[in-house]
């Protein structure tokens, strides 16, 4: 049996961030963890590029546009999405994952899911801890692995099958 799988060195990789400024005081620690596991793992500063979006339903949109550019690995979408006292907790929720996977879907390239979606700014706060207990740092691992793969995937596909004219 065959296996394959990414794995968590990152020094050939570059990477897009897409940030909702909505609950900063959440996505900003995503953002700060994420960005820590990729230097961590050999990404060149220059090899990172951080784009500010003023809520998630603004992610997709960013996305799509990032992954078609080719210039990138793998994305990362990162937000906070709390639920209130109206239904438009779920109108965003749905949409922004929703047209997230629909933008890896159509470009091919890795985009990962890190949107917090919580009942309570306490459980947001308690998914933006630390690195071992942060959705951003989750991110950035799922994203590096994503990229190592489809570069070890897409060099495969490259080898001469040793079929002779």
């Amino acid at each position: 049996m065959e296996m394959k799988e990414g794995h968590l060195n990152a020094q050939d990789c570059r990477f897009g961030l897409i940030v909702s400024k909505f609950n900063e005081m959440i996505t900003s620690r995503l953002l700060s963890s994420a960005l820590e596991i990729l230097k961590e793992q050999g990404t060149r500063e220059q090899d990172i590029e951080v784009v500010r979006v003023p809520g998630a339903f603004e992610i997709p949109l960013i996305a799509s546009q990032m992954a078609r550019s080719r210039k990138f690995d793998a994305l990362m979408c990162l937000g906070a999405v709390i639920r209130g006292e109206t239904p438009h907790f779920d109108y965003i929720s749905a949409e922004t994952s929703r047209g997230i996977a629909q933008a890896s879907w159509d470009t091919g390239i890795p985009i990962i899911f890190g949107v917090l979606t919580t009942d309570t700014v306490e459980q947001a706060l308690a998914r933006a801890g630390g690195p071992d207990k942060n959705r951003g740092a989750e991110a950035a691992r799922s994203a590096i692995e994503m990229a190592t793969l489809q570069k070890s995937m897409a060099k495969e596909n490259r080898k001469p099958s040793g079929f002779q004219y």
